[in-house]
């Protein structure tokens, strides 16, 4: 009796009554949805035993049962609906008959949407974001270290377990995030990674529509989102359509033998991401590309079949309705089926089309990257709807042009010539340019640790076009000492934890260095919160001479002039050169020590330094 009632509860709290022992319903995904959404068309996923022997019945003012699917699974419906526009928020019964018996009820509800929600404004050039891995970040609820039913458990003293930053650790220091001037967050995934160990990362979703619980809540998530926006700061959800996590609860009981590529077998990717651009690559390589697996514990999955496809959809829309979400960042983006990528982001990009959506192509090759931007004309045809990409050529150019010895080819010239490259991309200005992220070395690291070249590499990337990227830690100057391995990369953040002897949040027991980057960001990220042209300004810059390289952002109503000094000696520059850019300018202003300058002479920039002067 105990065992039946326990049964029962389990079946209720989905929505579902069962009056047969031999049907049940475990998912039903979406489990709840909205009215007034622009596409009428729903999807919904219904997984249960037996439940392809039941027909699905409808009856609500609005709402039309189009078609219902089965597959070769017989635990598996898809089933089709149609919401029109004039379908008011309520809640109805989905009724599952076999022959005229009524077997199994869903309690189905649409829900009313936020207003304004459909012309939510995503990331622009005039936000700055900051990346979050969760896990790392700040312990705001020890109570969710460690979750009955999630396999791996709390170890801090391991670099690859679970070390217990949550939801509510970010949430308990927005203040510092906005007060630094970042105005939105990138969140390693927070989706159920169920794995047995190294789930911290988050790259293995078990369940695509719940929150781990070793990070919170879905309730939790949807109230980071909305305290985030009443401090000004937006929420960017990281999303994987590559692959799935070994544990994902479809493993155990596939909805068709095409779900997973390879026929669920692992076979090795290539990551020979080329093959995609190349004219004269072979499909079978193409394949091994889209098709391999990263790893035998990421199965990967097949976007072609078209439930799945729809499912992957569905999902982001459903999140960025629910979690009020800012934008979205995709991750390997090139992995996954291209025909499919299209559609995806085409499909949100119509029901939201102000938002950011922002992919992560890891080429070193400006071609390359800019192929899968919204508007390039590919030599293929190939259409894309992506708004936005991070930009790695970047990256890579500031690393080498800070790094190495200037010369006729090498330093500084590389920024300068990465930049040239910009008429390949149909929108340069959108691109997410980053010092470092959560897959590389610190930047600190990657510069030897020399604070000089710190400076300037956070200077160059919080003055150029394009939207900024810091990762979380960079502010003060975080290294990974073992070479990049990601377990020492993703360090804790100082003060995260009950009992940490320093605390970045509020600058105790920060060394002199540390703490003096931290205020070096903070300035420059307030004044370029407040700085348009910045933003939206036009570029010119100027080819490195002796280690020294100026760009100016200029519109007609404001000038920016940015010089670097690599050398080892003091530079006298000569404004004479920049002419076009200075005529009929007088005075200008270095933002971060409010010393002026007669642009009638010379302007001497300091041994390794750099200066960003505002144009009078």
């Amino acid at each position: 009796m105990k065992r039946l009632l326990l049964v029962l509860l389990a079946v209720l709290s989905l929505g579902v009554t069962s009056v047969s022992a031999k049907y049940k319903i475990q998912h039903l995904e979406p489990a709840f949805w909205w009215a007034g959404m622009k596409s009428p068309k729903l999807q919904l996923m219904v997984h249960g035993k037996n439940i392809s022997d039941l027909k699905p019945v409808v009856e609500y003012p609005g709402v039309h049962l189009d078609k219902v699917s089965s597959v070769e699974n017989p635990n598996y419906l898809f089933v089709d609906l149609n919401i029109s526009s004039d379908a008011k928020p309520g809640q109805f019964d989905i009724l599952f008959k076999k022959g005229k018996k009524t077997v199994l009820k869903y309690n189905y509800k649409l829900l009313a949407r936020k207003k304004g929600s459909a012309q939510r404004v995503g990331f622009r050039p005039s936000d700055v974001m900051y990346l979050i891995t969760p896990d790392r970040f700040a312990n705001g609820n020890p109570d969710n270290d460690n979750v009955k039913g999630l396999t791996e458990q709390a170890d801090r003293s391991n670099k690859d377990g679970r070390h217990g930053g949550d939801i509510q650790g970010m949430i308990d220091h927005i203040d510092y995030i906005a007060d630094m001037g970042y105005t939105c967050v990138w969140i390693n995934p927070l989706l159920e990674n169920n794995q047995p160990n190294y789930s911290y990362h988050g790259y293995s979703t078990t369940d695509y529509y719940k929150i781990d619980g070793r990070y919170g809540s879905n309730e939790d998530y949807r109230r980071l989102s909305q305290l985030a926006q009443k401090k000004g700061v937006g929420i960017i959800m990281d999303v994987i359509l590559n692959h799935c996590g070994s544990g994902h609860w479809w493993m155990k009981d596939l909805p068709t033998k095409d779900w997973l590529n390879f026929n669920g077998t692992f076979n090795q990717c290539s990551h020979k991401r080329t093959t995609i651009q190349d004219m004269y690559a072979s499909k079978e390589d193409q394949k091994q590309f889209t098709d391999g697996w990263f790893v035998d514990t990421m199965p990967d999955l097949n976007q072609r079949n078209e439930f799945l496809a729809t499912y992957l959809t569905q999902n982001i829309i459903w999140w960025i309705e629910y979690a009020e979400l800012f934008s979205i960042r995709v991750d390997t983006y090139p992995y996954s089926d291209k025909t499919f990528l299209t559609n995806w982001t085409k499909r949100i990009t119509e029901e939201y089309p102000n938002i950011n959506i922002v992919g992560e192509e890891w080429s070193l090759n400006p071609a390359i990257v800019s192929y899968w931007q919204k508007g390039k004309k590919n030599h293929d045809g190939y259409v894309s709807y992506l708004p936005s990409l991070m930009d790695f050529p970047l990256q890579h150019a500031l690393v080498e042009g800070l790094k190495v010895k200037d010369t006729w080819g090498s330093g500084l010239i590389n920024l300068y010539e990465t930049l040239s490259s910009d008429f390949l991309y149909p929108a340069p200005g959108n691109l997410v340019i980053f010092p470092d992220n959560h897959d590389m070395e610190r930047i600190y690291d990657q510069l030897g640790r020399d604070y000089d070249l710190y400076k300037m590499a956070m200077a160059y990337i919080l003055t150029m076009r394009g939207i900024p990227q810091i990762y979380y830690g960079t502010e003060i100057l975080a290294t990974s000492d073992h070479g990049g391995d990601h377990g020492w990369l993703r360090t804790d953040f100082p003060g995260g934890w009950k009992g940490d002897k320093v605390n970045a949040f509020t600058g105790e027991g920060l060394g002199k260095k540390e703490a003096a980057a931290q205020a070096y960001l903070k300035k420059l990220m307030n004044w370029r919160k407040n700085t348009p042209v910045i933003h939206n300004g036009k570029l010119m810059h100027y080819t490195p001479v002796d280690g020294v390289y100026a760009y100016f952002r200029y519109n007609n109503d404001a000038k920016v002039m940015v010089i670097f000094n690599k050398g080892e000696k003091a530079a006298s520059v000569n404004t004479v050169r920049f002419h076009e850019m200075l005529d009929g300018m007088t005075s200008a202003k270095d933002v971060m020590t409010d010393k002026s300058f007669d642009l009638g002479q010379n302007i001497d920039v300091p041994a390794r330094s750099v200066m960003i002067l505002e144009i009078k």
